[in-house]
């Protein structure tokens, strides 16, 4: 693996962040309206903490990013490029994700995930906790899982 370098997004990443988002295979077939016309704006990233995860060998391209809603204490985005699944980046981006909710005062970090990715999150000590039933445009239930992080 190429040395990674975990850095804060800044507006300028949007374009990148959104193209990831959009284009993971985690959200092909049933999945695909969940981000379809999503968009990882500007103000949003501005607004909460998000990290990325780039390339410090190379040109810095994006290999996954996180956000953290701080008042939430929620995980809410969480996602690894495609090409770059397998390499450890997503543990780096959780082990990450816990030091800044810590240095937040956090202790313990909500996540309602994608189903497919509940297996990654248990992996990286995650605990479930419930399900989040259906609701809008998503027809299926997720998994309600916790970070401690104390």
């Amino acid at each position: 693996m190429s040395d990674i370098t975990i850095r804060r997004a800044t507006a300028d990443d949007s374009r990148r962040l959104t193209r990831l988002v959009r284009s993971s295979r985690a959200y092909r077939g049933d999945y695909a309206a969940m981000v379809e016309g999503y968009q990882v704006g500007g103000p949003y990233i501005e607004h909460h903490p998000v990290f990325v995860a780039a390339d410090g060998d190379g040109d810095g391209t994006v290999l996954g990013f996180y956000a953290l809603l701080v008042e939430e204490a929620e995980l809410d985005l969480a996602f690894v490029a495609d090409a770059a699944q397998g390499l450890g980046i997503g543990r780096l981006l959780m082990e990450h994700m816990a030091g800044q909710a810590r240095a937040a005062g956090l202790g313990s970090v909500k996540v309602v995930a994608h189903p497919p990715a509940e297996e990654f999150y248990l992996r990286t000590g995650a605990v479930r906790t419930g399900a989040v039933p259906p609701s809008g445009r998503i027809h299926w239930e997720r998994p309600e899982l916790r970070y401690d992080v104390a």
